[in-house]
């Protein structure tokens, strides 16, 4: 399936799990009510609910706070959101205290310094590798 299927199997779901009709007139109606923006036509939320045309993220925003869902659910799926939260423990948990602070106090760096930091890390690393990987 594709992903703009994908997003509107989503959409309508989470129209539904919210006590909505998943209809283009009533997605067009509840989105307008919130929506700071210029209103948005029938027929682009027709696209939408239709599987043709995926919102920009300012509206998908919109709709993930109405709808009381994730905005990153909404527009890739409960399975990328799961896999990336996963992905983040997974890192976390690898590192140190000390290290925790090192990536800290890096982020904190101007972006100047920050690239040569990374310059000197990955130059280390590739000398390393060079040097375990030939024994």
């Amino acid at each position: 399936m594709n992903e703009k299927l994908e997003f509107a199997e989503r959409l309508r779901e989470a129209m539904t799990r919210a006590g909505y009709a998943a209809r283009p007139s009533v997605l067009e109606r509840e989105f307008n009510t919130r929506y700071w923006g210029a209103s948005v036509t029938l027929q682009a939320v027709s696209r939408w609910l239709n599987g043709q045309a995926i919102p920009s993220q300012d509206k998908l925003q919109t709709l993930a706070e109405w709808l009381k869902v994730e905005p990153q659910v909404l527009r890739f799926g409960e399975r990328v959101a799961l896999s990336v939260q996963e992905h983040r423990q997974r890192w976390e948990e690898k590192l140190s205290y000390q290290e925790r602070e090192t990536v800290d106090a890096f982020l904190q760096l101007p972006a100047p310094q920050r690239k040569l930091i990374h310059e000197v890390i990955l130059t280390f690393a590739k000398v390393h590798k060079d040097v375990d990987g030939g024994v």
